[in-house]
Parts: structure tokens; sequence; C-alpha cells
């Protein structure tokens, strides 16, 4: 397959890049915006044809589709910190529902007919209407965020495309994914992180944090992105996926099973913020759908995931 992919130089994007590249039989085409590879993802070079496209830039973009001729489009590109978008609202809909749509277009006008893979995100459906539900795809979506308002409205214009335009798209809608490279301002890595440096004398004995009481359905990236393909090759155009685990973990008991892996004693120190509220305080998600649809099945074991994770800050703390 010639396959195109938009944010291949993300923290997704590489992990996705190293599972098709394994897999074998793809010629594989990135956008990024600076065409570029991170330092951490230089060795995926030889793999994939890198170019620099700004999804903001309609001419740009055509251009790199026409070049690229792919069969399929994974689009992982977009604005993706909750945080930042209350800061930055303005930024979050561009990059998250204009630039997708401007991709969609490019396509359009290029005559190419690939199927197309929307990767969305489970923060689209905000509380669940019950205590600790889980959600399936048929279930209201309450966005909390500007981050996460715009990757609805993106996931609603996906949908939107494959009726009126007939496009063969489709949605996955990824809950949290936790594994190696994940920056650390996420919340596991920046546990990781600050437990191997730590082990190396370069801070105090201590993990700074903040709440601990929400609750996160966590699954391993790898598992993830072996997901996409699955769904390319089995998913309805027009449908949406659930992609998550299905069980839901106290982020107080993933700090817990980090601080039992470090090297050295551990000591916690939790700072709550008064007035601060959490985006959402419980997700879980129902991932029968795609289960069924393709026979997919996480299959990384927690402990293991978190032990990447730190393995891979110890390392990032040597230098």
């Amino acid at each position: 397959m010639r396959i195109l992919i938009t944010g291949s130089t993300g923290f997704v994007g590489g992990h996705l890049v190293e599972h098709l590249a394994a897999a074998g039989g793809h010629a594989l085409v990135g956008l990024s915006r600076r065409g570029a590879w991170p330092a951490a993802l230089a060795h995926l070079a030889p793999h994939v044809q890198l170019v620099a496209a700004d999804l903001l830039d309609a001419v740009g973009t055509e251009r790199a589709v026409r070049a690229a001729q792919p069969e399929w489009v994974i689009h992982l590109a977009g604005y993706a910190n909750t945080g930042g978008s209350f800061r930055d609202p303005d930024r979050a809909w561009a990059e998250n529902l204009t630039g997708t749509r401007t991709l969609y277009d490019a396509i359009a006008r290029s005559g190419l007919e690939p199927r197309v893979l929307f990767v969305s995100t489970g923060l689209i459906y905000g509380e669940p209407d019950r205590p600790d539900a889980a959600c399936d795809e048929s279930t209201t979506l309450k966005p909390a965020s500007p981050y996460a308002a715009s990757k609805a409205a993106a996931d609603l214009a996906s949908y939107q495309y494959s009726r009126s335009h007939g496009f063969d798209v489709l949605r996955v809608r990824l809950f949290n994914q936790i594994g190696p490279r994940q920056g650390a301002d996420f919340a596991v890595p920046n546990f990781a992180r600050q437990i191997a440096a730590a082990e190396l004398g370069k801070q105090a004995p201590v993990v700074e944090t903040g709440d601990l009481s929400a609750k996160r359905d966590i699954t391993d990236v790898r598992d993830i992105v072996a997901a996409f393909p699955l769904l390319l090759q089995k998913g309805t155009s027009g449908e949406a996926y659930n992609a998550a685990r299905g069980d839901s973990y106290r982020i107080q008991d993933l700090l817990d099973r980090l601080v039992s892996m470090a090297r050295v004693p551990i000591q916690v120190h939790q700072t709550i913020e008064p007035g601060r509220k959490s985006d959402t305080a419980v997700t879980r998600a129902d991932a029968t759908k795609l289960r069924t649809a393709t026979g997919w099945a996480p299959r990384v074991p927690l402990d293991r995931s978190l032990a990447d994770i730190l393995d891979y800050w110890r390392a990032v703390a040597r230098g």
C-alpha cells in the first residue's frame, strides 16, 4: 500500500511508522510542518519519504497529496494539548478543524480516491452520563475543552464528507495512550522523568504531582497503532470506532506502580490547585465495535508499558 501519514513525526505517528515499517510491503510518505525528524525518531528516516507541508496551506497540501498518490491516508496531524487549548483556542480550532477540511478538499481536488482514517479522541465524549459508565460510539458528545470541541467538529466533518462528498472516510477515537517517547507534559511520562532523574541524583527523590484522583482508560500506544491498518482493511466507511483497553486506572495507581519500579526510595508530594476542576474525572471506553470488526485486542500489559516508559526516561536522563 502507498500510505500517506499526516503528523508522522509525533508521538503516535512515530510508533505507527515503526509498526508499518516492521510489517513491510508499504510505501510510506509522511507529512510534517517542518519536514524533519526529531532526534528520537531519526531511525525512521530510511523507512519514510518525509515531506514538509502545513495543512493550513491548501496549495502545499494538494501538491503533497498529488505527489504521494496514496491508497490509504492516516490523518494524525493536529493540535493535541488540552490545557494549551484554553490559552490558544484559535490555534486548536484552526489546526484540528480547518486543517482536516483542507486535507479533505486537497484529496477531492486531486481526483484520487484513497481510504482515509481520521484519528479522533475519546475526549469528545466528555463526562459520562453515569459515574464510571463506559462510552460507546453512540454516547452523546460533550467536549469540555477547546481541544476536545475542535476534534469533535473535525470528527463530525469527517462523517459529513463521507455522506455528501462520497469520501471513503472512517474514524477511530483514541482514549489515553502511553508509551516510550511520550512528552513529559503528560502525567505518566512526567512521573517517569522525575523518577529517572532522582535515580541519578539529578533531583531530590520526590515526585511532584497534582491531583491523582482521575481515572483513565489506558492503552499502550503500540497496541493502538496496530488497530489502524486493521480498520483500514476491515472497517466500514463513515463509521466511528473506539480504541481503548476498556478498563480505567486511577492516576494514583499508575504512579504507585512506577514508584515500585524505582531504584531508589521515592516520596510523592501532591499539590492540588485550589478551584481547579479536572477536564474529565473518569474515562472508560467500550471498544466492542472495534474488536468485533477487526479482531483487535490490546496485547501489551500495563506494567510492561510503565517499565518501558521508565527505561526510556532513564536513557534520556543519562544523556
